[in-house]
């Protein structure tokens, strides 16, 4: 083998720093981007945020309020000098008076007892608390403790009786089964009605047992859930009139009465903390126009700090002064990219609502197709630009908030030779279903001659596509006898 230089000359794209960072905060969702900036305000000793003249105005007149107060003269006994120490057995308010809330203080001193919640309520805890409130023996608040523990968020026992009695059995000398179930039958009597069963059908037997005895059709209810539950899931009306000997009529009322209780009496207890979402975009409807801003709290303003960008010297090579020169480089490069990030995030909004102006105007029915090429194309952008932009990020609309993504869908054509997007069809289906005769509910096979009659070429595997993606059953699982 002979070696040998050889000089090769080329262009190739390398991926800088800056170019690193952009691309970090273009895909970064509004929370994770607050974290980001709030992390470079710590490390970085040139950043600072821009505070807003309002709140420096409200910190003047605290000092104000703070320096008037200070000078007046209260009680007799209070003093308005700190002595080195206080006299014998006496306490710090025997000398000084407790600082009362100035009633002129601004707003923004005052907590947000919006923003502060209690913890929210577990059924366990719903459980837990009746327990307290019922006379039980120690023996008896060990089973009622360890079946309220196997009892999950949907109200139901998550491991079967066997399984639980033979866990205590190993803990508690003799027990029997018998005292295990009169436990359980007393815990099943707590609220909410129907906690603590085994299965749907216990569930609902134990219900209708807590209804008072006068109620119509209790009897005949608690007759089909124990015997003939999985007939009524099959919707088989006429098997059900012919096993339990009633009318059809009758048969309507005690169906109803069946509805009318909770196959998930949890759900009723249970709560669970909400989840907000923060809006990146703001669209309004300003004189007939839709209007496109950056929501304003998503990011606090930066900027490099003035004091400490004076303090370097140019010639200056000193460790410290060239650490602040990289810190310097570091806050302009950041700042940048932020805006950067900002401006590229609003003009992709922009094309969006400017191509989806019907959908704003007449809902998902009028959605248009569209992919992320038709924007990048617009915005002379790269694809995965547009992909980087439009994940985790949020637009708010006056019907709600929603993803970037949501906009983007795939397309079928039409019989005028036109497109009809995803979103549009999943629509329509939903918009046939919700108004079907539930008695004779529509088949795949109805809803694509539905749509092929308005002109949206569609195939019966594509409706049910469609169908399984917006969480709607089948026909035979939509059919209802009332």
């Amino acid at each position: 083998m002979i070696q040998s230089l050889q000089l090769r000359m080329g262009q190739q794209l390398s991926m800088t720093p800056q170019l690193q960072q952009a691309i970090k905060l273009l895909q970064l969702s509004t929370l994770d981007l607050q974290q980001e900036i709030q992390q470079a305000l710590d490390s970085n000793m040139m950043l600072e945020a821009v505070e807003e003249e309002g709140s420096s105005l409200n910190e003047q007149k605290v000092v104000e309020n703070k320096v008037d107060t200070s000078d007046q003269i209260g009680s007799e006994g209070s003093q308005t000098e700190m002595p080195d120490e206080l006299p014998t057995d006496t306490s710090w308010e025997d000398v000084f008076d407790s600082v009362q809330m100035n009633s002129a203080a601004p707003a923004a001193d005052m907590p947000d007892f919006e923003v502060q919640r209690s913890q929210a309520e577990s059924l366990q805890d719903h459980l837990l608390w009746q327990m307290e409130m019922t006379p039980f023996t120690e023996r008896d608040r060990a089973i009622v403790t360890a079946i309220i523990d196997s009892v999950n968020s949907d109200g139901y026992l998550s491991s079967p009786c066997d399984d639980i009695y033979n866990s205590l059995a190993e803990q508690l000398e003799e027990l029997e089964k018998e005292e295990f179930f009169a436990v359980l039958h007393r815990v099943q009597r707590f609220d909410p009605p129907g906690v603590a069963a085994e299965d749907l059908k216990d569930c609902l037997r134990l219900q209708l047992l807590q209804l008072p005895e006068a109620t119509v059709f209790r009897a005949e209810a608690i007759d089909l859930v124990e015997r003939f539950l999985d007939v009524l899931a099959a919707q088989d009306q006429v098997k059900l009139m012919r096993q339990m000997g009633v009318s059809e009529y009758k048969l309507t009322q005690i169906i109803a009465l069946i509805r009318s209780l909770n196959p998930k009496p949890g759900s009723a207890i249970e709560e669970t903390d909400s989840e907000y979402v923060i809006p990146d975009l703001f669209v309004t409807k300003v004189e007939g126009k839709w209007c496109v801003e950056l929501n304003p709290d998503i990011a606090p303003k930066l900027r490099v700090n003035p004091l400490y960008s004076a303090m370097i010297k140019r010639a200056d090579n000193s460790k410290d002064n060239t650490s602040m020169k990289e810190h310097l480089q570091e806050a302009r490069w950041f700042i940048k990219s932020l805006h950067g990030r900002n401006d590229t995030l609003l003009r992709v909004g922009r094309s969006i609502v400017e191509k989806q102006t019907e959908f704003l105007e007449h809902g998902a029915i009028a959605m248009k197709p569209m992919v992320l090429r038709d924007i990048a194309e617009e915005l002379e952008l790269h694809e995965s630009t547009i992909s980087r932009v439009t994940s985790q990020k949020y637009m708010h609309l006056p019907g709600g908030v929603i993803e970037f993504k949501y906009f983007f869908s795939s397309h079928v054509a039409t019989d005028v030779g036109g497109e009809c997007s995803a979103t549009a069809i999943r629509a329509f289906i939903k918009e046939l279903v919700s108004n079907e005769n539930p008695v004779k509910p529509l088949s795949d096979s109805k809803i694509t001659k539905l749509l092929n009659e308005k002109g949206i070429k569609v195939a019966r595997r594509t409706v049910a596509k469609y169908r399984e993606a917006i969480s709607i059953p089948s026909s035979s699982q939509r059919k209802r006898l009332l």
